[in-house]
């Protein structure tokens, strides 16, 4: 018998919010910070797939050895793959998985072992397809499932409450969280679309320095504001940068900016060199007197460093670069991982 879905089928995906919604047809999740994963098990073959259909499974032997010790001998299990790390959650050990090296992904599942935690059952161990059933229907059938066959510490059941008033207290959470989810449990599973399913992230706010800048490519104004916190030393870390600048602004910021070249820029750590995005160009950078102080919007601080650009809001003539230190960004010491 083979599962009735392929391996290209599509994920659910999810449409960006600012807000929860409320209502009696929405039932809420924690947004887990991982690798989406559709994982498929036909009898002894264990596949897992990445959202945009790309194969996962070399990656993480460890979760491939749990998925196939389990007695079920197909289903199709939507969720996250995640790696705990020091009570909350780390993105950058995930990404060290994606390695060419077995080896180095057979040492790597040893010393930062993966959980997969699962919120979605598309097909049974019957090989029965679920995905036309409202998700309320197939909620109340995964759980069945997880109490039935998983009994791996690798592989957990996601919490789910259609409370608005818990949704907003798990948005509140620290430690290893990315935000909460908000699912239509009246609609089918909606492959490759964003109706029925809503993610809110948590932005927050940062006062940062500005250790330096870079040059667009093709322009002789400022690209991009190179960014800085205090470490506990006193030395100031690059942890990221900011290119939201009106293209209008550039020019006049330019000129604010030129008066304080001058080295180091960071007494910490300092801008990388060359990458494969990058251009010779582009890694060329110019150190500032740590005097600028802007207030900027990120969503991520993982590995002492903004994952994404962050968008500049405003400058703060009066804030000290010297309050500008790392405390901003640590997160609070509640793990969502007691959740699970």
């Amino acid at each position: 018998m083979t599962l009735p879905l392929k391996h290209s089928y599509a994920p659910m995906e999810a449409m960006p919010a600012t807000e929860l919604p409320s209502g009696p047809e929405w039932q809420y999740e924690p947004k887990w910070d991982g690798f989406r994963c559709l994982a498929f098990r036909d009898g002894k073959r264990v596949d897992l797939m990445s959202k945009s259909q790309k194969p996962l499974t070399r990656y993480f032997p460890e979760l491939v050895a749990a998925l196939a010790a389990l007695k079920a001998d197909r289903f199709v299990l939507d969720g996250e793959i995640v790696i705990p790390s020091d009570g909350g959650l780390s993105f950058d050990n995930l990404l060290q998985r994606i390695h060419p090296s077995a080896s180095r992904v057979e040492k790597l599942s040893k010393l930062t072992p993966c959980i997969f935690i699962v919120f979605d059952l598309l097909v049974d161990d019957k090989g029965k397809s679920f995905v036309d059933l409202p998700l309320k229907e197939r909620r109340q059938r995964l759980e069945n499932f997880t109490r039935k066959y998983l009994k791996s510490n690798r592989i957990r059941l996601s919490p789910v409450t259609e409370h608005f008033a818990q949704a907003r207290k798990w948005f509140r959470m620290g430690t290893a969280l990315d935000g909460v989810m908000a699912k239509r449990h009246d609609l089918p599973y909606q492959s490759g679309q964003r109706t029925g399913m809503q993610k809110i992230k948590r932005q927050r706010t940062a006062d940062c320095v500005v250790g330096g800048f870079r040059y667009l490519e093709k322009k002789p104004v400022v690209g991009s504001l190179l960014l800085g916190l205090y470490n506990d030393e006193g030395m100031l870390d690059h942890v990221g940068f900011s290119s939201s600048i009106r293209a209008e602004d550039r020019a006049t910021l330019t000129k604010k900016l030129k008066p304080l070249i001058k080295p180091p820029g960071f007494t910490g750590k300092a801008p990388g060199g060359l990458s494969r995005w990058s251009t010779k160009r582009s890694t060329v950078w110019e150190p500032l007197e740590p005097k600028l102080v802007a207030e900027v919007q990120f969503d991520h601080f993982t590995g002492g460093r903004f994952r994404h650009g962050t968008k500049l809001l405003r400058w703060c003539p009066e804030k000290s670069p010297k309050d500008c230190t790392m405390r901003q960004v640590q997160r609070e010491n509640c793990s969502a991982l007691d959740l699970l």
